[in-house]
């Protein structure tokens, strides 16, 4: 049965309550305590981009996707692609809280043989539309997606969330000029904008500037939001959701890094090694913030 937690495309209530906030930001808490320890325990994961897109993700599959958490191939589910496939254990971790994968799973991150690589396999995981990872593939497939859902009068909707880094990708650019040509209005693009790749991102290009401008004059309707606020991503997805004749971009301003302070906006913890003292530091931090919202669980 196909569900999400707050829409419907009958423009039935959409609008979160104060406690459903409350639940989803102690979900991106606690994700982020999940994801943590994995990389803690096991030594691996892309640990700045992953805690960058947490409450993009958690906001997609607790409140706006459409799935059937008993058929990841419900020929009606919405279609998701982590076009940023390096973030692949930030969305495992999303997974195991939603009851996708168990979260004992976790512990096979990486490991030779295992479903869960360190970019997102769809060979292996059903709940994987694309295998990721060469960046700048994600948007053209989900545009196809998208307009084969129409063409089959289907109602459903793709996403993509992609790094700001990799909008440097030709490939970005061409998809998002098709995507205009055939209004895919059920298309919505999601840009993880952290500011930084293997440096600051305005530095390896800085003609991407002015960002939201170039997405205005490639025909897209574009939404300018602070990345980490839940109440401020479902208002844009539902808004996404009315425009019709063009597709939507979100620009999600966010912090490499976040939630740990020696991580955010530090280049160098695009990926990095958690030693004991480290993960230490980074539970002093995520606790209480968890302890603070533990009403809402």
């Amino acid at each position: 049965m196909l569900s999400n937690a707050l829409t419907d495309r009958e423009g039935a209530r959409w609008a979160p309550t104060d406690a459903e906030i409350g639940r989803f930001r102690y979900l991106a808490e606690s994700t982020r305590k999940l994801f943590l320890d994995t990389v803690f325990r096991y030594g691996r994961g892309h640990c700045g981009p992953c805690l960058s897109e947490i409450e993009i993700l958690i906001s997609l599959y607790f409140a706006e996707l459409r799935i059937d958490e008993r058929d990841p191939k419900s020929p009606d589910r919405d279609r998701f692609i982590l076009s940023k496939g390096h973030g692949a254990l930030g969305l495992y971790c999303v997974f195991a809280q939603r009851g996708l994968i168990e979260t004992k799973e976790l512990a096979t991150f990486e490991a030779l043989g295992a479903r869960l690589q360190g970019h997102v396999d769809s060979i292996h995981l059903p709940w994987v539309e694309l295998t990721t990872g060469s960046l700048g593939q994600g948007l053209s497939v989900a545009l196809g997606m998208a307009i084969g859902a129409r063409r089959l009068g289907k109602d459903i909707r793709a996403y993509c969330v992609l790094g700001d880094g990799e909008t440097q990708e030709g490939n970005v650019w061409e998809a998002a000029m098709a995507a205009a040509k055939f209004k895919a209005d059920n298309l919505l693009a999601i840009v993880d904008w952290n500011g930084l790749q293997g440096g600051i991102t305005m530095e390896v290009m800085p003609s991407l500037e002015p960002f939201a401008a170039k997405w205005q004059a490639f025909g897209w309707h574009v939404i300018d939001i602070p990345g980490h606020d839940i109440g401020a991503l479902l208002a844009a997805y539902h808004e996404a959701r009315m425009v019709r004749g063009k597709p939507t971009v979100i620009i999600a301003r966010t912090v490499k890094g976040k939630g740990v302070s020696y991580m955010e906006n530090q280049v160098e913890w695009h990926g990095g090694t958690v030693t004991p003292a480290l993960y230490d530091q980074a539970m002093s931090e995520i606790e209480p913030r968890l302890a603070q919202l533990e009403s809402y669980r």
